[in-house]
């Protein structure tokens, strides 16, 4: 810890920019420099001047491979980005986790000596904060109160994980002010998850919350949920000068969560044709053999989306084989290969419900115009709205920004790159 003031100092004269340049890359410098600052003014607005802080980062990420395949025990591929929420905290007596975000109203206050889910809280991020202490505290973890104020350029409803950042954020707050970070990325995944899960109530999958906190590129093998198989992959785009290039297609992902449970419902009912809990424990072989009997009792659109995951699952681990071996171009009709696979089997590139809004299918359409043969375009994460992600070559970066930017507006387009950091303390 370090008064704000000193802290501010060293960040003006360079003292983290060999931090800032390790997460965000050395051209982000100057403007990491002034967002940092700025996080902590607003945390003495709203907390008091000269207090003792620490801060804190924890990424978004992009699914590389693997649509919706880990909460059926799947396996993907992901990566950690430069995109982050920054927190400033300090310690506070009493017993209250008080936490203010920039750009948003009110306050968040959970007491931690109540950490039982309150229905009332659910949807809220004062949910996520007392479903994190609470997991913290069913494995034995301490805890305490601070005061926190965060930053975030993780885009909201973006498919970019805002809400797993967010989740990471606080667990790294906790495991290190209070357990001097003796739990390991995966129990803090596992601890967000749980938050999601049983508090805020949205019935997600581990894999945005293990790529954001893991770091870097990797696949997650989820056979074993509870203990799932992390491995990293050595992605370097710009050795092969590709940019990834994630789009915001400006849908609305509101009122979209019972679309996307549909997607893991559907598949766990065909799961239970074989009396078994998910489709990993079914297997591809099984689940051909008897396509016509889970027809007749899941219905079409359970199949389809059931083929969906076990053509996925082969692709990500033919994926990290490819990247491995140097087989760029392997990789990238992969990535193609599972765009189309989203789109056409899994159906989550636009709500059936309000068909004449398809952001994600026209940017798509687009992209496939500019990139055939030369890159890779798919929608990425939980779909229906929100981002689609393309790998660009560098000679094409400025028509593909041009032609998105012109669909979509200003700033709809941002060229990431994969952090090696996962959610960390800033030292």
């Amino acid at each position: 810890m370090a008064k704000a003031s000193c802290m501010i100092k060293k960040i003006q004269s360079g003292g983290y920019d060999h931090v800032f340049s390790s997460i965000y890359g050395h051209e982000s410098i100057r403007a990491q420099r002034e967002r940092y600052i700025e996080t902590i003014l607003g945390f003495e607005r709203y907390y008091g001047e000269e207090r003792d802080i620490s801060v804190y980062s924890a990424p978004g990420r992009v699914e590389l491979c693997g649509n919706h395949t880990d909460h059926n025990n799947g396996v993907v591929m992901a990566a950690a980005i430069n995109l982050d929420i920054v927190a400033v905290v300090s310690k506070s007596g009493g017993d209250v986790i008080r936490l203010r975000s920039r750009g948003f109203e009110g306050e968040d206050a959970v007491r931690v000596t109540s950490l039982v889910p309150d229905h009332a809280e659910r949807g809220h991020s004062s949910a996520m904060i007392r479903g994190i202490a609470s997991a913290f505290a069913g494995r034995g973890g301490n805890l305490g109160a601070f005061d926190a104020y965060t930053s975030s350029d993780v885009l909201k409803g973006s498919g970019l994980s805002s809400s797993a950042a967010f989740e990471v954020c606080v667990g790294a707050i906790i495991n290190w002010e209070y357990n001097g970070g003796r739990f390991d990325a995966l129990t803090v995944a596992l601890i967000g998850q749980h938050a999601e899960n049983e508090f805020f109530g949205k019935p997600s999958g581990l894999m945005d919350q293990t790529a954001c906190s893991a770091g870097g590129a990797v696949t997650i093998d989820f056979e074993n949920p509870s203990l799932p198989a992390i491995e990293r992959v050595p992605l370097d785009l710009a050795s092969y000068g590709l940019r990834l290039v994630v789009t915001d297609t400006k849908g609305d992902h509101s009122n979209l969560t019972e679309e996307y449970a549909a997607i893991r419902s559907e598949m766990e009912s065909v799961a239970d044709v074989f009396g078994k809990r998910c489709l990993r424990e079914v297997g591809y072989g099984n689940f051909k053999a008897r396509i016509a009997d889970v027809r007749r009792i899941t219905g079409d659109r359970a199949v389809i989306r059931a083929a969906h995951f076990f053509e996925e699952c082969r692709r990500v681990r033919e994926a990290a084989s490819a990247i491995k071996s140097g087989d760029i171009s392997r990789w990238m009709e992969l990535m193609i290969e599972c765009g189309h696979s989203s789109f056409e089997f899994n159906q989550n590139a636009y709500s059936i419900k309000s068909p004449e809004h398809q952001g994600i299918s026209v940017g798509l359409a687009v992209s496939q115009g500019i990139l055939r043969g030369r890159g890779a375009w798919r929608l990425q994460g939980g779909g229906f709205a929100g981002t689609i992600q393309a790998f660009v070559p560098d000679s094409l970066l400025d028509e593909y920004r041009a032609a998105l930017g012109g669909i979509f507006g200003p700033g709809s387009c941002h060229v990431l790159r994969v952090r090696h950091e996962g959610g960390l303390k800033i030292e």
